[in-house]
């Protein structure tokens, strides 16, 4: 896929709207992780130096199309040291810019017609600049209209982020070096049905944790206690690995789990066999054979593809072992130039994170759902309608 970049266009004194991702966690005023916010940097660095007047335009969490403070961009408006537009409609504040100039409109989604792609929102969003450019991987897979809309209506643009996303999963998903491991976790199979069967089709093992992997035990006569798992899901499951059977994947599922007797992070834990695990215990995390397995197995792959955490990664240290086990190894694997790595997915990078290996891996998607999409095959419509025809 080729697409229309920034690299060699003239934007001196030219209005650009910059659509990025900031859909980062903010605790008490605070960003949590902003990696999100540090990889659109190249793209706004890039445009700034060569002289473009931008207005960043992006959302935050889910404020139903009203003006929910709750929901306010001024946190990371503060962070990146730029003034914030009170409103992302208005214009006055175009004719006092300079070329260079950027500030960050506030939260497109405080008003309905963003979601909805409503023409007339978008054509007032788009009024006054010159061109469009997306670099918010995360949100291309939604047809909103600051990723569609506008860019039906100025020349349109990938920036950095996303040109880079796009070559390193197409690449990944065209010609892999193999062994191929792919490694998804998660709550949900009726979410993942798609991206399963592709990743199925394109791997050579793929491993199932997580809730994910406790409803394929089940489906496969398992004992799940009081865990999380999906029953109506039991002949999906069951089509998904005779799917992979089918396309000479080999499926690995949890022979093991730490369990509790209540979904707590501070309960006691045990490690079971699927076999022994009772009525009232809780599945919370990978158990200790499954873990030493799936490390065995990226110690054999040349390639490894992981979305989703195989527990509560984020309790730690008692049930983030499985996650954190998962992430060093791959680090080590990738550092030691035996592996390439393709992580993406919230959950799954701030499990990175917290292990200080983020920067080991060979690429980190910031999309969650577009990273599940682009993998399952699907057309996002945010980078379709950027393609170099």
């Amino acid at each position: 896929m080729k697409l229309r970049v920034i690299d060699g266009l003239d934007v001196r004194g030219k209005y650009v709207l910059l659509r990025d991702d900031f859909n980062v966690q903010i605790v008490d005023g605070k960003i949590t992780d902003p990696f999100r916010i540090e990889q659109s940097m190249p793209t706004i660095n890039a445009l700034r130096s060569a002289g473009a007047r931008i207005a960043i335009v992006a959302h935050r969490g889910r404020p139903k199309g009203e003006r929910n403070m709750e929901y306010t961009l001024q946190p990371i408006a503060d962070y990146m040291g730029v003034d914030l537009i009170s409103d992302c409609l208005d214009k006055d504040f175009l004719a006092n810019m300079r070329d260079g100039d950027v500030v960050l409109l506030e939260n497109v989604r405080f008003y309905a017609g963003e979601e909805k792609n409503d023409p007339a929102f978008a054509e007032n969003l788009a009024r006054g600049f010159d061109l469009f450019v997306n670099d918010a991987f995360a949100v291309s897979h939604r047809a909103h209209a600051s990723t569609v809309g506008v860019a039906e209506i100025l020349p349109s643009y990938a920036g950095r982020l996303l040109a880079s996303e796009i070559e390193h999963l197409s690449a990944v998903m065209e010609n892999p070096a193999r062994p191929l491991l792919s490694i998804v976790a998660g709550s949900k199979v009726s979410t993942k049905i798609g991206v399963l069967k592709a990743l199925a089709k394109l791997s050579d093992t793929l491993i199932i944790g997580g809730a994910l992997g406790t409803t394929f035990n089940y489906a496969m006569g398992g004992r799940v206690g009081n865990s999380l798992y999906e029953a109506d899901q039991k002949e999906t499951a069951l089509e998904i690995l005779d799917f992979a059977e089918k396309n000479n994947c080999r499926v690995l599922l949890p022979l093991d789990k730490g369990v509790a007797k209540e979904f707590a992070r501070d309960a006691v834990r045990s490690n079971k066999d699927f076999t022994e695990i009772e009525d009232d215990d809780v599945i919370i995390d990978a158990g200790i054979k499954t873990t030493e397995r799936d490390v065995a197995e990226i110690r054999r792959a040349k390639t490894v593809i992981w979305n989703g955490t195989v527990g509560m990664a984020e309790w730690q240290p008692t049930w983030s072992y499985g996650s954190f086990a998962i992430a060093n190894a791959i680090a080590q694997q990738t550092r030691d130039g035996k592996l390439e790595s393709i992580i993406g997915g919230g959950d799954t990078v701030a499990a990175l994170e917290a292990c200080g290996v983020k920067d080991d891996i060979t690429y980190v998607s910031t999309g969650g759902g577009a990273f599940l999409e682009f993998v399952e095959g699907r057309t996002l419509p945010g980078v379709a309608i950027l393609e170099d025809k």
